[in-house]
This record gives structure tokens, C-alpha cells and sequence, in this order.
């Protein structure tokens, strides 16, 4: 019998992958050989331009690593109605210099009780409104001829009370109550409440939802999403299926969302357990011998060394990418203050972290900003109170704070802990939307510019840059939702409105702020695709810049040496670092003599070359 590329990547995890199955589901090898088995009917139905496409990868592992790789996230039904009509805009994003295109929850889900999507009734169908499965496909088959990288959200932790097996398991069906955290009284689900964190404490308090005919399901985060029990091999079978199904359709990266929740243990806080840990190695493992072209994106929402261990070790990896969600939370912050220290002890404990861990930079998503800042550091630092800290931030950047042209709402506004989370475009939130509405064209340059600064620090960063649609020509907040009664209740979709291409139309023209933001940005991609000091085992750390208004991020490729220098304050500096001979400024060709003294505009930044 012929040995297929299936049998030889099985062979060469089959002793880890059985061991770590048969410790997490008690050594039942009759449920483990089924799961191989289903490993192999996925293989066998991975048409042939992907298990092509999986051999060059596997040629070139470090594909995704590439300094050429630039992101964008958007909503398909915001951005061109549906998944035919983001196929139709295909040009467009090439010509935004987009290779890794994330397209937001499109699979099928109740109207009205989805959380923008998260709630999913069908892992193995779209929202009608949206296309088929089909659609999906062509449109992922167009992207791999343009070579562009498709991501997809996978909702691991539960489905919608919707789902199939929801409703055999409210049903009573043999098989499925198992599937969920039923139970017939209070008693369990009160001792859970005891050691589990509320992630909702305002709009969804509590982690359990007590049914009309008087069951109890486990809820973690909206009473219509119900957890999923990966004790039982049955789930952890089926959704790594469905996860599978995805990747054939022609899904280059799977985005595990809320990973950390999904092994649930009494008397612990149900986050981050071991188990979580080997579910997660498991579905690597299931990857890389199915379909090893295609990447696992972890989404946890925590603080480095919380997150680090999600990448595994290099013997046994877990996912090949994080989110760079805490940086981008400092980043907000060190806008709002001008102070750049707890950014610049943020980006040392990212620096010191091993060059394989890649992670994923942005200055905003399709979610809200949560103030998890350092602040046991910043109270011994500076004596910081966390209530009136981001009191203050969430004044500064909703526009109440003497001086602040920001434009954003609150979201999940907790008054009696004071504390809440942010939501706004970036352009509304460096100032630009209050700029353009006064007419005031000094402030419009400065908040524009303010723009190109933040997308130049995200593009410094190590990793992949992800834009947000609409982020490119400089599009406000989208204050329609107010008048939806779908949306109205959730501030988030102020930032998740429809693309404007009216705007898009101007990117081309010098002389408009579209064009303005557009070329800049497009010009900052391409000095980074082609400047080797941007390589993802480029050498980097950060100096002092003589100012605690300006970050000095240094770069180092062999012999050449980039500077980047960022001033988070609106006011005219004067920084640098201790370094002689000349240098070129690689966005204006500006020629330094020395970089110990520059001349950096409000909110300004240099990207310093060594010659």
C-alpha cells in the first residue's frame, strides 16, 4: 500500500498526539483511533490546489514571517454587502498593499443573539445574507490566486443556544446534555461562581443562565452563548471536524477565538488551565498533518506572560500567532498621557521575548479598547490611582477632557467600579473627525498627521500589521447604530459601520485627506516591505530617547541599523539617542549628520536609516 503524506506527518506525531489524547480522555484509545480516523477522511477531502499550496508552505515555514506581510480586517456585509462583492473589491485590496485579509464571524448565527457573530448555529454554513458556503470557497479560491492569506474567527468555547446539538441538549436527547454544563439545581454552578471571574459583570452578570423549564447551562459570557464541554471527546472530535471543514474551504489562517475558557475545572477560575494547553497542541498537531499550510491565530486577551505560553515551545508548538493586544492598549494610553514609560517597559518585556514568537500588531479591531494597562507598575511608579486613570483616559478620548479633540463612546460603562471600555475608529480618535467638522484645517494636519504617526509605530513593531477597514482613508465612527434597535445596545458597532467608498474614491488625490492618509500609509508599507531591518530576526530593543515624551525603538539587521523615533506628545521635541554618523530619514530623505538631537513635529515620528 502507497504511503501518503497523510501516513508520514501521522507518523511523525502519532506518538505525542496519542499520548496527550489518551491523558486528557482516560486512555479510551477506541475514542483516539476514531479521532485519527476522522483526521483521515479530512485529508482525504482536501482538494488538490490546497494540499499543493500545503507542500510549498511546508517547503518555506517561515512563509508567514515575511516583512511583506500586511493585514486588513473587515466586516464582509460593511465593507461590499457580501462575500461576492468583497470578491468583486479583490483590486482594491491588493491595492492597499493587503495579503492576509481576516474577515470578520460570518457563519450562521440568530439575528439579534449573536454577539456580532459570535454566537455561531452552524459551523458549516454562512448567514444567508452574506452567500453560501460556496461563495466562501470562490472567494477563498481567488484570494490564493492573488495570494492573499484568507482568516476566519473559529468560536471554540460554545455555540449559540441555537445550535443542534443546543436544542437535543434542551431536548433531553441521549449524548448532547453532555456536550453543554447542564445541571438540575444551583448548588454546582454556585461553587463555580465562587473561583470564576465574571466577564461581563454590567450586561451579562454571572457565568450560568437558568433555562424557562428550570435547567441550569454554563454561560460564561451571554446567556445564548452556552459553553462547551471539551471533557467530553465528542465536542473536541466534532469541532476540530468543523475547524478542519474550514481549512479545506480554503481557509489559510483560523483565528481560535476566547481560547483560553475552553477547559472548565471546579474550584479553579476556568482560565489558562493545562488542559487548555494540550487542546491546543492537539489541534496544532491536527494541522500540521491535514493541512499544513494553514495557521492557528490565538486570541488571548492577557498580559505577555500570560500570553507567551499559547506559542508553546519550539518542540511542541501551539499557535503560530498571538494578538499584541496589551501593546496596543499602552499605545492608546501613552497618547493620552505623552508619556512614553509604560510603553517603553511594555516593548522591553515584548523584546525579550524569543524572536519565533510572532505576534499580531494593530491600533484598533472590531472590538472595544480594554484598559488592561500595568498599573500595580504605574501606582509604585507614579503613585497612579486605576479608577481615576481610566476615568481620565475614557474622558480624554470620549472628548470630555479639556483640550481633547478625540471622538469615542464607552462601552460596558461600569460607574460604581469606574471603570469601562473604549470604542472609536482610529481617526475619530486622534481627533481627525473634530478637525474636519470645526473646518479647522491646523488641527486637521495635526490630527492627520497624529494618524500616520500610530500606523507607523504599529508598522515598526515586530509581526504582522493588521489595518482595520476603513483605517486607510481615514473613516469616522459610524454613528447610525444609535438608530438600530439590533445594534443600538452595543457602542462597538460605532467603529463597525459600513465602509465608506465615497472616501476611498479620493485615495488617489494628493490634495485630500483620504489621499493624504493613503499614500502615506501605502509609502510606510513599502519602505517596510523592502528595508531588511524589518525582518522578523532583525534584532530590537529600546534605548532612551532623552525625552519621556518620544519612544526610541532601534532596529538591527546584520550591519544595518534603524532607528525609529515616536513623539506621543502634540507639542515640538527635541530627542534622540546617543549615536554619531550620518543617517537618512527613510520617509521625507531628511539627512542627519547626528541622531543625538532631532527635530520631531507634534505627534511626529522618523523612521532613521544608518548610511
Amino acid at each position: 500500500m502507497k504511503t501518503t503524506a497523510f501516513d508520514q506527518r501521522l507518523e511523525g506525531r502519532y506518538d505525542e498526539l496519542k499520548w496527550l489524547y489518551c491523558e486528557l480522555y482516560q486512555n479510551d484509545l477506541e475514542a483516539f483511533q476514531g479521532f485519527v480516523e476522522m483526521l483521515r477522511r479530512s485529508w482525504g477531502q482536501r482538494k488538490r490546489p490546497l494540499r499543493a499550496q500545503d507542500a510549498r508552505r511546508e517547503a518555506d515555514p517561515d512563509w508567514y514571517r515575511h516583512r511583506e506581510l500586511l493585514g486588513m480586517m473587515l466586516y464582509v456585509d460593511a465593507f461590499a454587502g457580501d462575500l461576492a462583492g468583497v470578491r468583486g473589491k479583490l483590486d482594491y485590496i491588493r491595492e492597499c498593499g493587503v495579503n492576509y485579509l481576516h474577515l470578520m464571524p460570518l457563519l450562521q448565527s440568530p439575528k439579534g443573539r449573536s454577539d456580532g457573530g459570535y454566537a455561531v448555529s452552524d459551523f458549516r454554513a454562512v448567514q444567508p445574507e452574506l452567500g453560501t458556503m460556496e461563495d466562501l470557497e470562490r472567494l477563498a479560491d481567488a484570494c490564493r490566486r492573488l495570494q492573499i492569506s484568507l482568516c476566519l474567527d473559529f468560536v471554540m468555547n460554545h455555540t449559540s443556544e441555537e445550535h443542534e446539538w443546543a436544542k437535543k441538549a434542551r431536548a433531553g436527547e441521549p449524548g448532547y446534555r453532555e456536550r453543554y454544563f447542564f445541571y438540575d439545581s444551583w448548588d454546582v454552578p454556585r461553587e463555580f461562581e465562587q473561583t470564576v471571574p465574571q466577564v461581563f459583570p454590567t450586561t451579562a452578570p454571572g457565568s450560568f443562565t437558568q433555562l424557562e423549564d428550570g435547567q441550569i447551562v454554563m454561560t460564561s459570557f451571554y446567556p445564548y452563548q452556552w459553553d462547551l464541554n471539551y471533557a467530553n471527546p465528542a465536542v473536541f472530535h466534532d469541532m476540530t471536524e468543523n475547524l478542519l471543514y474550514l481549512a479545506n474551504r480554503g481557509i489559510d489562517v483560523i483565528r481560535l477565538d476566547a481560547v483560553p475558557y475552553i477547559w472548565k475545572q471546579l474550584g479553579t477560575s476556568c482560565r489558562n488551565l493545562p488542559q487548555v494547553h494540550s487542546l491546543v497542541r492537539m489541534l496544532r498537531m491536527a494541522c500540521e498533518i491535514v493541512c499544513p499550510g494553514v495557521l492557528l491565530l490565538g486570541e488571548v486577551v492577557m498580559e505577555p506572560a500570560k500570553v507567551a505560553p499559547y506559542f508553546g515551545t519550539t518542540e511542541k508548538p501551539e499557535c503560530h500567532m498571538l494578538y499584541n493586544v496589551t501593546t496596543m492598549a499602552t499605545t492608546w494610553h501613552t497618547l493620552a498621557t505623552g508619556d512614553v514609560s509604560l510603553l517603553k517597559r511594555q516593548l522591553e518585556a515584548v523584546c525579550a521575548l524569543p524572536k519565533d514568537f510572532l505576534f499580531l500588531n494593530y491600533l484598533r479591531c472590531h472590538d472595544d479598547i480594554g484598559w488592561g494597562l500595568d498599573y500595580p507598575w504605574l501606582r509604585e511608579q507614579f503613585g497612579t490611582d486605576e479608577v481615576a486613570h481610566k476615568r481620565y483616559l475614557n474622558d480624554w478620548f470620549t472628548g470630555r477632557f479639556p483640550g481633547s479633540d478625540s471622538r469615542g463612546e464607552l462601552y460596558n460603562d461600569d460607574p460604581r467600579l469606574g471603570d469601562a471600555r473604549l470604542c472609536g475608529t482610529t481617526a475619530s480618535l486622534c481627533g481627525v473627525e473634530a478637525a474636519e467638522l470645526e473646518g479647522d484645517p491646523f488641527k486637521l494636519e495635526r490630527a492627520a498627521a497624529c494618524d500616520l504617526t500610530l500606523h507607523a509605530w504599529m508598522l515598526s513593531q515586530s509581526g504582522i500589521p493588521v489595518i482595520y477597514s476603513g483605517d486607510e482613508v481615514g473613516r469616522f465612527n459610524d454613528y447610525a447604530y444609535h438608530d438600530d434597535p439590533d445594534k443600538r445596545e452595543d457602542s462597538r458597532y460605532l467603529h463597525r459601520g459600513r465602509f465608506q467608498w465615497e472616501l476611498a474614491e479620493r485615495r488617489n488625490d494628493p490634495d485630500t485627506l483620504q489621499g493624504k492618509l493613503f499614500q502615506g500609509l501605502r509609502r510606510l508599507e513599502r519602505i517596510r516591505a523592502g528595508e531588511p531591518c524589518f525582518d522578523g530576526d532583525a534584532d530590537v530593543w529600546v534605548e532612551d530617547s532623552g525625552d519621556a515624551r518620544v519612544l526610541a525603538l532601534c532596529r538591527r539587521k546584520g550591519e544595518r541599523e534603524l532607528f525609529c523615533l515616536f513623539n506621543f506628545s502634540g507639542e515640538f521635541v527635541r530627542a534622540g539617542v546617543g549615536r554619531g554618523g550620518a543617517y537618512t530619514e527613510l520617509m521625507y530623505g531628511t539627512h542627519y549628520d547626528s541622531i543625538r538631537c532631532v527635530d520631531l513635529w507634534p505627534n511626529g515620528f522618523a523612521w532613521l536609516l544608518r548610511e
